[in-house]
């Protein structure tokens, strides 16, 4: 086994094991991420390996749904910059898996940036600055909130389920969110989140959000901290260049599963020159 690396010539078995599974853990643990290579992988293992390292599995509701517990990736064309995935939900899955059921010749290469050393690149006054909260507002189409919103209430299922009261009692349930009706059944949604946050598998910290993220199928957000400043797109910018100096890439190859502590590691993607490549995420908390 090299560095965060699993390969299955180096163990002797391509399967995933109880041994393997705790391998992938205390990797996740040491460096954030770990790499399985070599392994027999289906979509139907990779669903099953998502639901043993999380016990509650979470949804995109903008994605099209695979096998029970994964979902397909698709963005766009272009690069997608460094975030934690559904970091501006308010319940964030603490564990990504990625599945390359078909790896690119070339281009597409997954972005890895641990936010625990983003954070130790950071000046005293951008620390200070980041360890504020933070508000996040957007509007979300009435597809999407209801999907998302039936895949967190227990006791709902489908979107066509959802009603006001199941708005407000998750509302009651997880705090520091807000939100307002439109006529057209959207939803004015704000909600405070931490840009530096405690690892839910090691504890440190780190800083790990979607404010260098996409919004391929939402609105961009507004990010508001605390001081009540808004976070403009060239503090933004600047932000991208000293996490590039944090970032290694994920040349993928086929069957290549990557695990990611969500609440540490922020990841994105290089452009896309291949586009018969394919991907597959599997998300929960642990």
């Amino acid at each position: 086994m090299t560095y965060n690396v699993i390969r299955a010539s180096e163990i002797g078995t391509k399967t995933v094991t109880p041994a393997i599974l705790a391998d992938i853990r205390s990797q996740l643990h040491k460096y954030g991420w770990s790499l399985l290579r070599g392994f027999e992988m289906d979509m139907q293992t990779f669903s099953d390996m998502t639901s043993k390292l999380c016990k509650t599995i979470t949804f995109d509701p903008a994605r099209e749904n695979t096998e029970k517990n994964t979902q397909k990736v698709d963005a766009g064309l272009g690069p997608i910059g460094l975030h934690i995935e559904n970091g501006n939900t308010p319940v964030c899955p603490d564990v990504v898996a990625f599945y390359s059921t078909k790896a690119a010749f070339e281009g597409s290469q997954t972005t890895i940036c641990d936010g625990r050393k983003l954070l130790e690149e950071f000046t005293d006054d951008q620390q200070a600055r980041w360890s504020q909260r933070m508000k996040v507002q957007r509007t979300l189409p009435e597809q999407l909130w209801k999907r998302y919103l039936a895949n967190e209430h227990p006791a709902i299922s489908r979107p066509e389920e959802v009603t006001h009261e199941h708005i407000l009692q998750f509302k009651a349930a997880i705090p520091d969110q807000d939100f307002s009706l439109n006529d057209d059944g959207s939803l004015e949604y704000s909600l405070k989140v931490s840009p530096v946050r405690a690892s839910s598998m090691s504890g440190g910290m780190a800083f790990a959000n979607a404010i260098l993220g996409p919004s391929h199928n939402y609105e961009p957000p507004v990010y508001t901290l605390d001081d009540g400043s808004i976070i403009s797109s060239a503090e933004i910018e600047d932000l991208r260049v000293i996490a590039e100096r944090c970032t290694i890439e994920i040349n993928w190859q086929d069957g290549d599963v990557a695990v990611i502590d969500n609440t540490r590691v922020m990841h994105g993607r290089r452009a896309i020159k291949d586009v018969d490549r394919q991907l597959f995420i599997g998300m929960g908390r642990v």
